[in-house]
């Protein structure tokens, strides 16, 4: 199953705060929901594992991230794969760009993932709705972590 999501979010600080934030390991973790761990295996590759539960489905997902497309402060592009063992699997990318806006730094995102196994049987409007939480809890963590410095 394939799925897109898109967003903006407002945050009240610089380009380069921002971006500093974004490849902070330690940032990235506390803001990620149900992050267990992420470590970085260089500037430009993250390993993590998150438990999170989407619907009747509770899955510890292991998976490796990339930053590639680097522009530093301006954005860069994510792409990875999770394993959730028998709930599934997760692959895809998202693109996140930074620009100067009201003081502070719009930062946008754009989304494509494909979902297999367990999950991708849930159905489109669940699984886009906890993708969509899942965004939400982790850009209120991650402004209260800008704005804190």
């Amino acid at each position: 199953m394939a799925m897109t999501m898109s967003g903006e979010v407002q945050l009240p600080a610089a380009r380069e705060a921002v971006w500093a934030r974004l490849n902070d390991a330690d940032t990235l973790k506390a803001c990620i929901p149900g992050c267990e761990s992420l470590n970085m295996l260089s500037p430009t590759e993250f390993e993590a594992v998150a438990v999170n539960k989407i619907g009747p489905v509770k899955a510890r997902f292991k998976g490796k991230v990339t930053l590639s497309d680097l522009d530093p402060p301006n954005g860069y592009r994510i792409s990875g794969q999770g394993d959730g063992g028998v709930a599934g699997f997760a692959k895809g990318g998202a693109e996140v760009r930074l620009t100067d806006k009201d003081g502070g730094t719009l930062l946008s995102y754009n989304v494509e993932v494909q979902i297999g196994g367990k999950l991708a049987q849930l159905g489109q409007r669940l699984i886009n709705g906890a993708a969509k939480k899942l965004a939400d809890d982790f850009f209120v963590k991650f402004a209260t972590a800008v704005k804190a410095g």
